[in-house]
């Protein structure tokens, strides 16, 4: 197993944002991403890293990017760290893997959230109302049913606390309605696109979220994309609606902190050295399944 990072101190360069996983640092014309192995549930850091988590992160990130240059931007330049500013090569070893350069960006404030099947907070909100995100959707679905066809449910991005889902009107209220628009048609095409594409490799996109931003006067995908931490990835061949399925993201991680009777305040719980070990599994048979050769 190899070493666990969960912070890395740049000095040469401000510390721009510390969030629950990366480290943004300010490099002047460009900002550096760092993903460490810090992994977060129900809106709070737990005390137990996931080794290699931050690799798996960014290397599905830059496989994601390249795969949609053709359809959006992006704010990602490079990941070879070799190429990185010469003050940063004595961080080389610690960065390799879990970094990259990107570009700054104007952020929207909205997240665009594409829903494929019911669950989380959609199913949730579908159990006490029939609805997400205000939208009616059919009676009679059940925990983890595929939806009759993708929906966008976008939510408003907090700084601590939990995000709030808003309908899409209200986004058209706080966006204008020809931004809206264009950041769910490419949303939409994202989720399609990919939902096809995992699938062949035998996983089930759930639902997944995007950042966006103003590069250059131009929209641009930001953050992360289609990783274990932004998205519902289920085992195709598992698959089985009814209840919670098994998955390659976090929500193992959930489900035990659930059973634990956390009530989700500060502080999180340790986690058991067979949940990590689990859980990096986990994020590793995602990475595997997706990008490599077959």
């Amino acid at each position: 197993m190899s070493k666990t990072v969960t912070d890395i101190a740049i000095t040469d360069y401000p510390l721009l944002k510390r969030g629950k996983v990366r480290e943004v640092y300010d490099l002047g014309k460009n900002l550096l991403f760092i993903a460490t192995d810090r992994i977060s549930a129900y809106d709070s850091i737990l005390p137990t890293p996931i080794p290699d988590k931050g690799k798996v992160l960014t290397q599905l990130s830059v496989f994601w990017f390249n795969y949609f240059s053709d359809v959006v931007h992006s704010h990602f330049i490079t990941d070879n760290v070799e190429t990185f500013h010469p003050e940063l090569e004595k961080y080389a070893k610690e960065l390799s893997g879990r970094s990259m350069l990107v570009k700054k960006a104007e952020v929207v404030p909205v997240e665009c959230v594409v829903r494929g099947y019911l669950a989380g907070s959609g199913w949730a909100e579908y159990s006490a109302r029939g609805t997400i995100a205000g939208e009616r959707l059919p009676e009679g679905l059940v925990e983890a049913s595929e939806l009759p066809e993708p929906i966008f449910t976008p939510a408003t991005k907090a700084e601590s606390g939990h995000d709030e889902n808003i309908s899409f009107a209200r986004m058209k209220e706080l966006m204008g309605e020809e931004l809206s628009e264009e950041l769910k048609r490419i949303s939409m095409t994202l989720y399609a696109r990919a939902s096809e594409y995992a699938r062949t490799r035998g996983i089930l996109i759930a639902d997944t979220k995007f950042e966006f931003g103003y590069i250059d006067g131009e929209i641009a995908l930001i953050d992360e994309i289609f990783t274990p931490d932004s998205s519902r990835f289920w085992p195709a061949d598992q698959y089985e609606a009814g209840h919670s399925q098994p998955s390659f993201d976090k929500q193992y991680v959930r489900d035990y902190l659930t059973e634990t009777g956390w009530d989700r305040e500060p502080p999180a719980p340790e986690l058991p050295a067979e949940i990590v070990k689990k859980t990096r599994e986990k994020y590793i048979q995602a990475l595997k399944l997706l990008i490599e050769k077959k």
